[in-house]
This record gives structure tokens, sequence and C-alpha cells, in this order.
């Protein structure tokens, strides 16, 4: 896991190397004129279809939806797409579910993209498009890299909609800006160990980096961990903030900024034990590198954060490579 990660910069370095074929996805979806998207995948690929959604609404204005594969594995219901484009985003592209959503979301209507690792798999055959990650071989059981190469397609995508060469100029910077994301000390950080529970905090753009946190929290820490919007935080699960529990909340130097703040104070003035990871000053905050394009902020996060949970695993004895009773593949239906 460790080597995966600290391979990111090199993977996003191929993949510019390789936006046009990002970009072109997205200049399709314009001249389609794609009236919704609808996104397949599960866990860690779920969290980068989230990502997708607030990008492509808050800088394009097309609605995104997430469909469960058991809409069309278990229930076996018909589709009514006709203008929307399907994005299925998996590692391996091997669970049966997601291919048969894809395909039902095909003879509904919809046109098929999908952003995966290994492109050989029923996903990929049966896709009208393939966006490759590029990010190799990925060994450890929890993805890392696969996933921010899944945020950089995401980017890849709006830049050729919009045809925003602000967002392509400011990816040229994004593995710089990874390499000190690796060298970011989020030590303070690793008595999130000594808590029964975590809840992990962002709201829109990295919601989906939060979320991730939750899940690599369990998987490679068996640490307890929930993620919740800043907002929907304050609808109920605040309630058990106290000194048991902690907190890691991703900051925003964006619009959604000053939420996420409150909802880190919220926590804190109630007990908790609280971590603010953003580029923002102050002795509480875990340090992530300062970019001026707050849409890239997420990524840089999500970097900074797995070189940090796979130190905490190793520290509390876990093995982060391979988590017990996970596997690599994870076929469902």
């Amino acid at each position: 896991m460790a080597k995966e990660i600290a391979e990111i910069p090199a993977v996003i370095s191929r993949q510019l190397a390789a936006i046009d074929v990002y970009l072109e996805a997205g200049r399709m979806l314009k001249r389609d004129r794609a009236c919704g998207i609808i996104t397949c995948a599960r866990g860690t690929s779920d969290h980068a279809a989230t990502y997708f959604k607030y990008l492509m609404e808050t800088q394009v204005g097309i609605p995104v939806a997430s469909i469960g594969p058991s809409v069309a594995s278990i229930y076996d219901a018909p589709l009514q797409l006709d203008g929307f484009f399907c994005l299925s985003f998996s590692q391996s592209g091997g669970s049966p579910d997601l291919a048969l959503l894809q395909r039902t979301a095909k003879e509904g209507g919809a046109k098929t993209i999908a952003i995966l690792n290994a492109t050989e798999n029923p996903v990929g055959i049966d896709a009208d498009h393939i966006l490759p990650i590029l990010a190799g071989p990925e060994k450890a059981i929890a993805a890392t890299k696969s996933f921010v190469g899944m945020l950089v397609v995401s980017l890849g995508l709006v830049a050729g909609y919009l045809g925003d060469t602000n967002i392509t100029d400011a990816l040229v910077e994004l593995p710089d800006l990874t390499r000190e994301s690796l060298a970011c000390d989020w030590s303070a950080a690793m008595t999130l160990a000594q808590n029964s529970s975590v809840f992990c905090v962002g709201r829109g753009l990295n919601m989906a980096i939060a979320a991730e946190a939750a899940l690599k929290l369990k998987e490679t820490c068996r640490l307890h961990a929930e993620a919740y919007s800043a907002a929907e935080l304050l609808h109920g699960p605040v309630a058990i903030a106290g000194k048991t529990l902690g907190g890691l909340i991703f900051g925003s130097q964006g619009v959604a900024g000053n939420t996420i703040t409150n909802a880190f104070e919220r926590l804190r003035d109630d007990g908790a034990h609280v971590h603010l990871a953003g580029s923002m000053q102050g002795s509480s905050v875990l340090p992530v590198p300062a970019t001026e394009n707050d849409i890239l902020e997420p990524v840089l996060q999500a970097v900074a954060f797995y070189r940090f949970v796979e130190g905490l695993s190793t520290a509390t004895g876990n093995n982060p490579d391979a988590p017990a009773g996970l596997q690599k593949v994870t076929e469902t239906v």
C-alpha cells in the first residue's frame, strides 16, 4: 500500500500525457447534449463518483445521480435513460452487478463510459467508451492510486466539457503538489486510534474524501468511522459528540469552507477529539498543500490522508496491504 501511494505523482503524470482522451470524452458529453448522468460504482470507486457528481453539478450544471446496482441485478428493473450517459467507475471492472447495471442502462437508451484501471473485463468489454486510469497494477487490497486517478479523469472530463484551460493548466501542477502531499506530517492525528469511533466530515467537493477516509479507517485500521456532510452532521449525528469520539474534518478554501469549519468547532466544543485537514493556518490543522484552484484540494487531501492511514494501520498492528476478511476484487450480484 505504501509503495502504491508513493506512485501517485507518477500516475498523474501518465494521465496528463494522455489527457486528450479525457478531454474528448467531456467534449462528447457536450456535443451529445447529455441531459443527465448516472453513475455505477461501489466502495472506493463510488466515492470517486461522488467527487465527479459534485464537480459536474457545480461546474457544469448537469445533474448526476448514483443508481444502486441492485436496481438491475436484484430487482431486474428497466431504466428509462434516453439522453443520459452512464459512467461506471471501477478499479477491476469485474463485479457482475456493475456490468449488469451498465448493460441495463444501455438497453434503456444511455450511452456508456467506463472509467477503469484494468480495462479487459466485463465492464470494459460492454462499454461504449473506456477511459483508462493508467494507474498500473494495484496489489494492495485497499485501493489508493486508482482512486486518485479517477479524480483526475473526472477533472479532465469537466475541463473538456467546459473547454476550460484554467483546469488543464492547474492539472499540470498536480504531480508536484501531490509530492508535497506525501510529505505532509499528520502524526498529530495518530490519536484517532484511541477513540471508539471517528466522524469524517466534508461537504460538497470534498465529501468524497470524507467518505473514503471513513472506509479506509475501517478497512486498514479496524477503526469504526462514519462519513457525514457538515450540514447533515447537525441534523442528528452531532448528538453523540463527546470525549470518546474522534473527528477528521476535511476543510475547504472554497465556498463550503465556513460550514465545514463550523462543524469542526461544534464537535470540538462538545468534547470530541477533532483534527482539521486543509491548507489553512493553525496549530490544530493537519497540513495540505495550498492550491489556487479549490477543485483540486480534495485530490491533495486524499493523498495526504492515504499516507497517514497507511502509517496508522501499521502502528496499530494491522496489515494495511491485506486486511483480514477482505479481497482485492469483490464480486457482488
